[in-house]
């Protein structure tokens, strides 16, 4: 319990004085056609990781996004795309931090190859551990607080020098607005909704979540694992965690052309989840969706880490890229 509640103080609350002093934005007439280039020493079990290494936003602090191409990659075919958060996490443990990775390419591959999910390329965007928490929240979550909750929240974040400046919204601008539009224009994919899905853990499945809700005519499916309900530090009675709650059970979209994949751990900081499963169950059922198109998994001894992630991965890229 201990470790876990460093890693959310380190991770969730880390001070952005830095930042602050310069958003890093740029102006829309600045935004040009990025540079992109091959990873050649990328460890990867196959295909091609490329790299824009630092995409030029009006919304966002610039960061580089990456773009897995699986083998045999064909102009000649469409291709589905699976944007992903945390995207220097997903391929080769050997440049992450911890030394871990999602494998990505290689459930990629084992699962097209034996065909079971569609043709698809990978969006990684990179997050900036500075600002990931302000990146990643679901802003309008905050509208679903009361004043009293509001104000608290404030407090004790000017308490610890800590912004509150989210940038969720401008996060969801850049990935639809410039983000999807050049991966549109630069690769061989389907520009359709339900070709278009979008994954991430903790934070970033949060985002995924609110992404869905946010932009349902984009992305017709979410994948969410161990997603962070908590929103910050974890607490008793977390008026965060009921925002976002609330905010998911008004805004869930339709489930005849939509599909959201939730799951879980109970070690570490997952631990920290089982807790919010029968308000989560309950919030799908009451918008209509079922088994067929929405799930809320649990892991048992599944930690919160990319280890644990990688374990279980073929199950989340089923469920979004089915055949």
């Amino acid at each position: 319990m201990k470790f876990s509640i460093i890693v959310v103080s380190v991770l969730l609350f880390i001070s952005c004085k830095e930042m602050a002093k310069s958003d890093g934005f740029v102006k829309e007439e600045l935004i040009t056609k990025p540079m992109i280039r091959t990873l050649e020493n990328a460890q990867l079990a196959g295909g091609t990781l490329l790299r824009m290494d630092s995409l030029a936003s009006k919304y966002i602090t610039p960061r580089p996004v990456d773009v897995w191409l699986p083998e045999n990659y064909s102009e000649n075919k469409k291709y589905a795309v699976l944007y992903m958060h945390d995207g220097q996490n997903l391929f080769d443990s050997t440049t992450t931090w911890n030394q871990q990775e999602w494998k990505v390419d290689e459930w990629g591959l084992k699962l097209v190859e034996e065909d079971i999910i569609k043709d698809f390329i990978v969006v990684g965007i990179h997050n900036i551990p500075e600002i990931r928490w302000q990146d990643l929240f679901p802003e309008k979550a905050i509208n679903y607080l009361s004043e009293a909750d509001k104000k608290a929240i404030i407090s004790e974040a000017e308490s610890r020098d800590f912004s509150l400046k989210f940038k969720g919204d401008n996060y969801l601008k850049f990935l639809v607005e410039e983000l999807k539009p050049l991966i549109d224009s630069q690769f061989s994919v389907y520009i359709n909704q339900e070709n278009t899905v979008v994954s991430g853990s903790s934070m970033g499945g949060l985002m995924s979540m609110y992404a869905l809700c946010e932009y349902p005519d984009v992305f017709g499916g979410a994948a969410c694992l161990s997603t962070h309900w908590e929103g910050a530090e974890p607490k008793e009675n977390n008026p965060i965690a009921q925002a976002i709650l609330d905010y998911m059970e008004l805004n869930l979209p339709n489930p005849e052309s939509h599909r959201i994949y939730f799951d879980y751990g109970t070690e570490t900081l997952d631990a920290y989840y089982p807790k919010f499963t029968p308000e989560i169950n309950r919030i799908l059922k009451a918008r209509g969706y079922t088994s067929d198109n929405s799930a809320n998994l649990e892991f048992k001894g599944a930690d919160h880490s990319e280890n644990s992630w990688n374990k279980r991965l073929d199950i989340p890229l089923t469920f979004l890229l089915k055949k």
